[in-house]
């Protein structure tokens, strides 16, 4: 009696984790994507969440699995996070591209159904505000995106981080006032319609190739900023490039040193977005170097930045697709 009731119940357990697999993963995704920054650090994360749950299910399987499993993640997450920053970077650190066709949201998570939600989300993974959240601490940072982001309550946004309500309203508060140069910050920005991006892109890259530095500098803001992350794989600026001149000059140099690519203009974390890849290209240079815009209110580039890590581009063509599939590593019933 007793083993055949525990075979129900284990049989109930797998029942309840493939549900949650299939009902929550491209949630999790979500949420961890936006905590850590990477789509690469993301899935390792969630895989680890649900190889926990395989090991060590919650107590009560026959409740929903999502509050469980977003503990379980968040306190990943943040430890990743706590891990990432004792380690030395070389160069300036930069998210992992997702692209967003038509302004989809990634990991195949619904859309939420008021406008203003959705452009919320859509927000909360542009790079501005992922850059933004790397001056909060882990746990301001996962508070910020469940009471922000996900629309979390305060008793809710507590349990999935292991803090007291009091706690939750501090740790808001400071990342809200942490955030207050980002806000002011995108009074400056404004979103190109697609047509007007298409064309924008077109012309920077025609001048870009054809040398042209004076036609380059007059797409750009004085005051750009350009960031470049290889992740010490590859040659680029190891600093940031401040001014137009010296951005421009420095996409002219680098389109001598790599040779023509093969280009293509998509929609990445919200934005329009250069890739460019090189069959062969020259040791030390990037095979595929992924570039994004924001422009400033006058229509010109404010801030660029170029992702050129292979582990952060890793899947960028499959990404769409997260969420929706089931990896080659998870077999339920087999830990």
């Amino acid at each position: 009696m007793v083993e055949a009731t525990a075979s129900r119940r284990g049989a109930s357990a797998q029942m309840g984790l493939e549900a949650a697999f299939r009902d929550d993963r491209g949630f999790l995704l979500g949420v961890l994507y936006r905590l850590v920054g990477s789509v690469s650090d993301a899935e390792d994360l969630v895989q680890a969440t649900f190889e926990r749950a395989l090991e060590r299910p919650p107590a009560d399987t026959q409740r929903a699995w999502r509050p469980w499993l977003m503990q379980v993640a968040l306190n990943l997450g943040r430890d990743h996070l706590r891990r990432r920053r004792r380690r030395r970077y070389d160069g300036p650190w930069l998210p992992g591209p997702v692209e967003t066709p038509e302004g989809e949201l990634p990991f195949g998570v619904a859309e939420p159904a008021d406008t203003q939600g959705r452009y919320e989300r859509m927000e909360s993974i542009s790079f501005a505000f992922l850059l933004a959240l790397e001056g909060l601490t882990p746990t301001q940072r996962a508070v910020l995106l469940l009471r922000e982001v996900f629309e979390y309550d305060g008793r809710e946004t507590a349990k999935a981080i292991g803090i007291t309500e009091t706690n939750v309203r501090q740790h808001l508060r400071r990342a809200r006032r942490a955030m207050q140069a980002y806000e002011r910050d995108r009074e400056q920005v404004r979103g190109p319609s697609p047509d007007e991006a298409r064309d924008l892109i077109g012309r920077f890259l025609l001048a870009v190739a054809q040398g042209d530095v004076g036609a380059v500098e007059a797409m750009l803001m004085e005051d750009i900023v350009l960031l470049n992350d290889a992740g010490g794989e590859f040659h680029a600026a190891r600093l940031p490039v401040y001014g137009a001149n010296k951005v421009a000059r420095f996409f002219v140099n680098v389109s001598r040193l790599s040779g023509p690519p093969s280009v293509s203009i998509r929609r990445v974390n919200g934005l329009p977005a250069v890739v460019m890849d090189l069959s062969a290209p020259r040791p030390g240079i990037a095979p595929r170097v992924v570039t994004l815009g924001e422009l400033g209110t006058d229509g010109r580039f404010r801030r660029m930045w170029s992702v050129l890590a292979r582990r952060k581009l890793e899947g960028l063509d499959t990404q769409l697709q997260l969420g929706r599939t089931v990896p080659s590593w998870y077999h339920l019933g087999t830990p």
